[in-house]
């Protein structure tokens, strides 16, 4: 960790005010200045000293145990993601010096897999940035193409977010997914730079960014409001790509038989015909 950052205390915080002292029987004694829990009752619920939790909040002690960390995290009311996400902020790394900005490169036989495929299909990288997208994807929403990027529609963009009906459900899985991509790999000046841009630009996200929420982001169903189908339900798979750094193939797809099944194909033949070359005039002999 570099010494000007605490991660390890700012997560603690944040997740010690989002507790409950009822969800944990503690009794209502005097009144709560602070949200959440108190340090004192997170380190004695916890089994350590009230001074030994409050330099970790402070950053002053940055290498506990695992099982401090375990039982800091079943305190803190955190789920297995979580947890490891804890652990790996304890974990010593190395000090670097600044960096370039990565460049995320698809593999080639991921590309060609995504014109091959009957669906709406496009390639994410670990900042959310839309890396490759076959066709088909434009027509879940235009902005499923080469040079947007996830967090920057959803959070920025009223056409993206119309889409949504429960905008709230999704930002809020949507940041704790990123969180999770990420990690501790905080010093990448894509990050820095996508982050500032959103808490500039969003109330929404800077308060789910000081929740330090982490989820794994996987496939899901996902209720959209189309602008040209209306309401429909797709089930969003996401699948790892081998050989990179957190990159994922991003794949919509609709029960067979269903009504949203019917509407997915409707708008993927209206991409094919729009796509498809003009027939040549025929020429007299």
């Amino acid at each position: 960790m570099t010494d000007d950052t605490n991660r390890l205390g700012e997560y603690l915080r944040a997740r010690r005010e989002l507790v409950s002292p009822d969800s944990l029987g503690l009794p209502q004694v005097g009144v709560r200045r602070v949200p959440g829990l108190r340090r004192e009752e997170v380190a004695m619920l916890a089994g350590i000293s009230a001074d030994y939790y409050l330099r970790l909040e402070q950053g002053r002690d940055r290498n506990p145990s695992v099982q401090v960390l375990e039982s800091l995290a079943r305190v803190l009311q955190l789920d297995e993601a979580a947890t490891g996400y804890l652990i790996s902020l304890a974990a010593e790394r190395p000090r670097r010096t600044r960096r370039r900005p990565r460049r995320e490169s698809v593999p080639v036989g991921v590309r060609k897999l995504l014109d091959t495929l009957g669906l709406p299909a496009f390639v994410e990288g670990r900042y959310f940035d839309v890396l490759a997208a076959n066709p088909l994807a434009a027509t879940i929403s235009p902005r499923f193409a080469v040079g947007h990027n996830r967090l920057l529609d959803v959070f920025l963009d009223p056409a993206e977010q119309a889409m949504y009906p429960d905008w709230d459900r999704a930002t809020a899985g949507l940041v704790a997914g990123f969180r999770q991509a990420v990690g501790t790999d905080t010093d990448d000046p894509r990050f820095i730079e996508l982050v500032g841009e959103l808490s500039l630009g969003s109330g929404r996200f800077r308060r789910l960014w000081a929740r330090h929420d982490v989820g794994p982001w996987e496939g899901s169903a996902v209720l959209l409001e189309h602008p040209q189908v209306g309401e429909i339900t797709l089930y969003r798979e996401k699948l790892a790509i081998g050989g990179t750094s957190g990159q994922v193939l991003a794949v919509y797809h609709a029960d067979r038989g269903s009504a949203d099944a019917e509407k997915l194909a409707l708008l993927t033949s209206y991409q094919v015909e729009t796509a498809a070359p003009a027939p040549t005039a025929h020429q007299p002999d």
